[in-house]
């Protein structure tokens, strides 16, 4: 049955995280939150990602002051934020205690719904996230991180669904963060998804491979319930399908969103002029259709980044060898889907493997944690060989990696002290600490 389409924005979280690595201030946000607040979005996705980290890292702002004066601009506006399960929005596992909180005091501040994921799908990596946010009475999202390998097929994306289902989430989500999604494979996949699962179905992708807004139309015929857009000025290339393309494509059918898209021009003609002010970050791989991901499935987030870290190496020449480098990487990693961390991953060791001119000779601490099952459990074999290389006649672990962490809340508390003037600090602290413990440093001066 046909209905309505609902929309979630990204243009103020994932939009320029993918254009713009993660680049945007609160006080270029402020000024449209007015506006943004009347257009009726089912939700704005505005906190979590990499946002929090680029917040104390390079613009030298508080994340949690982000979201107040955000939540105090936008007030009928459901907030929305990206959880990397137990990485919270970092980069490793935190102990339960840590999740829990950051959780409840991130819904107390007025995030609305909790978008939460595992790179792996690793569900264990993901239940104290979910149980944390339901318990403070949020709307909760189970996601499926969609990608290809000889290890994924459309039941399996069935399976993880109906597992995170049972978890008690009130939507699922399925994030194509690579911008892989096909659209006869995102038809069936929908389909199935919906006919199994009594829950509204969200779609996240990105149009690095050209095939997101295709992707889309066929997502709605087979019965999507909420899609991710991201307004015109940063839409397209890494980010998500322009908000006004698919508005304008559902006018007056039954799908219509019932937006309006004279406001959505209006706000849309303030982004292009905030997008300027941040040429600086701008790639020109990021605008490009890059049908050669489909082969590297590095999401849009990482391709930004990649290409900074390797300017910053003066080795930019070497980004095609490192794109070439990254399956091979992933399939010796039992081909985790790439998403943060496991992207980032793949792509240091990848980046490694080019510039030493040696496979594995350098081995980075993240890779030698994964292959300890430190992130979890891979969706196919990692190469024994590569294990042996690496761990020699280390064990890997097999039980949920939390399980190891003691609680880390108070021992944070104390060792950072009267630099942190609140319980925001103190977990911004935890997950960050040299980051943190610098931004309080720059704060109090």
């Amino acid at each position: 049955m046909a209905k309505k389409i609902e929309l979630t924005e990204t243009v103020l979280r994932d939009a320029h995280q993918s254009l713009l690595a993660t680049r945007m201030r609160t006080e270029d946000m402020l000024p449209i939150a007015g506006k943004l607040d009347q257009v009726g979005y089912w939700s704005m996705e505005m906190w979590g990602g990499a946002t929090f980290d680029a917040s104390l890292r390079y613009l030298k702002e508080c994340p949690w002051e982000r979201l107040r004066r955000l939540r105090q601009a936008m007030p009928r506006t459901r907030f929305q934020m990206l959880v990397r399960g137990q990485n919270l929005v970092g980069y490793h596992n935190y102990p339960d205690d840590v999740v829990e909180r950051f959780i409840t005091r991130a819904a107390e501040g007025g995030i609305d719904v909790f978008r939460i994921f595992d790179a792996m799908n690793d569900v264990r990596n993901m239940k104290t996230a979910i149980a944390a946010a339901l318990k403070a009475g949020k709307i909760v999202e189970g996601t499926i991180c969609y990608t290809i390998s000889p290890v994924h097929s459309v039941d399996h994306f069935l399976r993880l669904g109906e597992r995170l289902a049972e978890m008690g989430v009130q939507l699922l989500c399925l994030k194509d963060m690579g911008g892989l999604l096909a659209p006869y494979v995102t038809y069936e996949l929908v389909k199935g998804l919906k006919s199994r699962i009594p829950l509204p179905l969200h779609l996240h992708s990105h149009c690095t491979a050209g095939l997101a807004p295709m992707s889309y139309m066929m997502a709605i015929e087979a019965g999507v319930d909420i899609l991710d857009t991201a307004l015109s000025p940063l839409s397209q290339g890494t980010s998500q399908p322009a908000t006004e393309a698919i508005v304008a494509a559902l006018k007056e059918t039954p799908y219509d969103t019932g937006l309006d898209l004279k406001l959505l021009g209006e706000i849309a003609e303030y982004f292009y002029a905030v997008r300027r002010k941040y040429a600086e970050f701008e790639s020109p791989v990021n605008n490009q259709v890059k049908a050669d991901i489909l082969v590297s499935q590095i999401p849009g987030g990482m391709l930004s980044n990649l290409v900074a870290q390797l300017r910053q190496q003066k080795a930019e020449d070497k980004l095609e060898a490192v794109l070439a480098e990254m399956p091979a990487v992933r399939r010796d990693l039992g081909y985790p889907p790439l998403v943060t961390p496991t992207s980032q991953i793949c792509g240091s060791q990848a980046a490694l493997n080019v510039m030493t001119g040696k496979r594995y000779s350098v081995v980075a601490m993240e890779t030698r944690n994964y292959l300890m099952g430190l992130y979890g459990e891979p969706p196919g074999p990692i190469s024994e060989e590569i294990r042996m290389k690496v761990l020699g006649k280390k064990q890997p672990i097999t039980c949920r990696p939390a399980d190891l962490l003691k609680p880390g809340l108070e021992q944070a508390r104390r060792e950072i002290g009267s630099l942190a003037s609140s319980e925001e600090d103190v977990l911004s602290y935890v997950l960050f600490p040299e980051i943190a413990k610098e931004f309080f440093l720059y704060r109090a001066a």
